[in-house]
């Protein structure tokens, strides 16, 4: 709900406050009083662009604020925008926006006291005010907007949230595939280089130790006649003794059998005559191994060069995938683990696709439930308007939903045709209109404003008044071309329409003021020499006054037909 429009240096206001009720808002006075400027005001502050010629003669600036008290349900709309934006204040349920309009030509504009690019204001202000008048700040004539009623007024929301989900998982099946298609070139050469290169760490054949070992073999091939030489001399000094030179394992024998002689005579000497026996025994089995390696050493230059082929080949393989061969081996595995899963890559493809029909089919399914309820939801809507407009005098125009479907064969199939879709679904909605007998059904957006228009659109928000999330809507002058008879009417429709909306209506009609719950008289005054306008709530007595000028003069017959209208319009409200 609006709450409190404050306007400063704006035309000729000088400084305005304008505090509003809950319900139906009246706006009276003379031409020219400033009773629209108040709604142009309004209109820039909502973000409506405008220019430096607003700005009051002699003054720098314009300043308007409006501020709002939000309702939990449209606090809740606004919230994400203003998080996102980083807007929220203190209290969610409440809003204040500013405009100022410079003289040289910048406007700044500003939420809950941050500045804010206009488009933002813009956005907010389609959410809590609906203008219709000579600013055009109309919800009705914004053709997307018209699905949007078309849905609310059919209670579709439950079905259009699943139809979104559906929407959005064709979209996501959509896009991955397409993610895998497009990368297939980049995917092929990645699986030939992962196939090359496991192939080549698995015919290796490769084992850990292996290169330790390798090492040490390619050291004893390539001294393999030193090592011989020095093996048989150690043999030969240990147990291959000849002639007048005993060998080591002679000399150790001879000793022990002295020991045994001596162990006779001294038994204490027994454990040094077993240690000496048992080096004899080592002495023997350390002679027989080397005998065996002098005999297994070998000159081999062909196993040699098959060595240090190994090694040069694992070599090659650590500077490619690793510091050694746990790590190439590691490597082995994880690429082995790549390919199988790209490996897989057109099977998940496949998959996809699958899955991809599946979805499409459950979202063609709703989106046909829900065109079939759009069609039915716009004969009842476009009956209900033609009998308001019936009741506002407009009873032979003809006023129709026009739903559209583009044909698309990669769309959802719907009856048999593929259709371009989103999370709406596959209806295209625009409300259409026929003002006057053999006159074609147009755009409600190209029909001309004036009387008609402001008649329809108070139809269509009549009609509309569940489905309309704006919380305040204003008329400027609803009542162009309308008598006084019709004002009535129109009075009644704008009280109906106040018992679920805030509304502002700037009105000539005494029929339709007398409506009011609140009545405010725009007037002019001069002081000094500057002309300035004043806001002023009337109570019975200035009201009674009011309504019998806008019949043409002050008189009894007009305060008396003035009384008649006030307790007519209260009974009726």
């Amino acid at each position: 709900m609006l709450a409190e429009i404050i306007i400063r240096n704006f035309a000729i206001i000088d400084e305005v406050t304008v505090r509003l009720a809950p319900r139906l808002n009246v706006l009276t006075g003379e031409t020219g009083a400033g009773k629209s400027i108040i709604v142009d005001a309004l209109a820039a502050v909502l973000g409506e662009r405008t220019s430096p010629d607003v700005v009051r003669g002699g003054e720098s600036a314009a300043q308007i604020e409006a501020h709002f008290h939000l309702s939990p349900v449209l606090a809740a709309r606004l919230d994400p925008l203003l998080e996102e934006q980083g807007l929220a204040g203190e209290d969610p349920r409440y809003l204040v926006l500013s405009r100022e309009i410079r003289a040289e030509g910048r406007s700044l504009a500003r939420v809950n006291g941050r500045l804010v690019a206009a488009a933002v204001v813009r956005q907010l202000g389609e959410m809590l005010v609906d203008i219709h008048g000579q600013t055009e700040h109309l919800s009705l004539l914004r053709v997307p907007e018209h699905l949007h009623f078309l849905d609310r007024f059919a209670r579709l929301d439950e079905m259009r949230a699943e139809m979104a989900r559906r929407a959005a998982d064709v979209s996501r099946l959509r896009a991955e595939i397409a993610a895998i298609e497009e990368n297939s070139l980049a995917r092929e050469r990645r699986l030939e280089r992962l196939r090359y290169e496991v192939e080549e760490i698995e015919s290796a054949r490769l084992t850990e130790g292996e290169e330790e070992s390798l090492r040490g073999e390619r050291t004893r091939l390539a001294n393999s006649e030193k090592l011989s030489a020095l093996a048989g001399s150690a043999y030969e000094a240990l147990y291959g003794g000849s002639g007048d030179t005993p060998s080591g394992a002679d000399l150790v024998g001879q000793a022990v059998s002295w020991l045994i002689e001596l162990e006779r005579t001294d038994p204490d000497l027994g454990p040094l005559r077993e240690r000496a026996e048992t080096l004899a025994d080592g002495l023997e089995d350390i002679a027989r191994e080397l005998r065996h390696y002098r005999d297994a050493v070998e000159y081999n230059p062909s196993r040699l060069d098959q060595v240090e082929e190994r090694l040069a080949l694992i070599s090659n393989l650590k500077r490619k995938y690793g510091a050694g061969i746990p790590e190439i081996l590691a490597y082995g595995q994880r690429a082995g683990a790549e390919l199988d899963q790209l490996g897989g890559g057109e099977e998940r493809l496949q998959e996809l696709r699958q899955i991809l029909a599946q979805a499409k089919d459950a979202a063609s399914a709703v989106a046909a439930a829900l065109s079939e309820r759009r069609r039915e939801a716009a004969d009842r809507l476009a009956s209900a308007v033609e009998g308001q407009l019936a009741d506002l005098a407009m009873e032979r125009a003809r006023f129709a939903v026009g739903i559209e479907q583009v044909a698309d064969e990669d769309g959802l199939v719907v009856n048999g045709r593929g259709l371009a879709f989103d999370r709406t679904g596959v209806d295209r909605v625009e409300f259409l209109l026929a003002p006057n007998p053999g006159e074609p059904m147009r755009p409600l957006a190209r029909i001309a404003s004036g009387g008609e228009n402001s008649r329809l659109m108070l139809a269509l928000k009549t009609v509309l008044s569940e489905a309309d999330d704006a919380g305040t809507l204003i008329f400027d002058e609803v009542d162009t071309g309308i008598g006084g008879r019709l004002g009535h009417i129109v009075g009644e429709k704008l009280a109906g329409l106040a018992t679920t909306h805030q509304v502002l209506c700037v009105t000539h009609l005494p029929q339709l003021a007398a409506f009011a719950d609140v009545h405010l008289s725009v007037g002019k005054e001069i002081i000094g020499d500057r002309t300035r306008t004043a806001v002023t709530v009337l109570d019975r007595e200035r009201r009674l006054a009011e309504l019998a000028a806008m019949q043409g003069a002050v008189s009894p017959a007009t305060l008396r037909s003035a009384e008649e209208m006030l307790e007519r319009g209260r009974a009726e409200r």
